[in-house]
């Protein structure tokens, strides 16, 4: 069974950056033990775009559901900020890409 990539496609304006980045530092470990779980990558854009991408690589469709239904809620969800009201989303708008992998390779020795 081949794994699978998410990539959510945030778009975040430019005075938005460094929070989004300071949250996904912030959360740092939230998602590493999960079930299924293979690969996390934060992509910051270098030019012609404001839209971040945050890649996940899973073992199967299914633990991605399975993260989605418990974990990420509560890493995304409970978040609170000053006074106890949740701090305002850094993005202004989010797509989910879904992916299976079907070739891969690493570096030669």
């Amino acid at each position: 069974m081949p794994s699978v990539v998410k990539i959510n496609v945030l778009t975040v304006p430019d005075e938005q950056r460094e929070v989004l980045e300071k949250r996904f530092a912030s959360r740092v470990g939230s998602v590493e033990g999960s079930d299924g779980f293979e690969w996390f990558e934060l992509l910051r854009p270098v030019e012609g775009t404001d839209q971040y991408l945050v890649y996940t690589r899973w073992r199967s469709e299914e633990d991605f559901q399975n993260w989605m239904a418990t974990s990420m809620r509560g890493s995304h969800g409970g978040a609170q900020g000053e006074g106890g009201e949740r701090p305002k989303p850094a993005a202004s708008g989010s797509t989910l890409w879904s992916f299976e992998v079907v070739q891969q390779a690493a570096p030669t020795e």
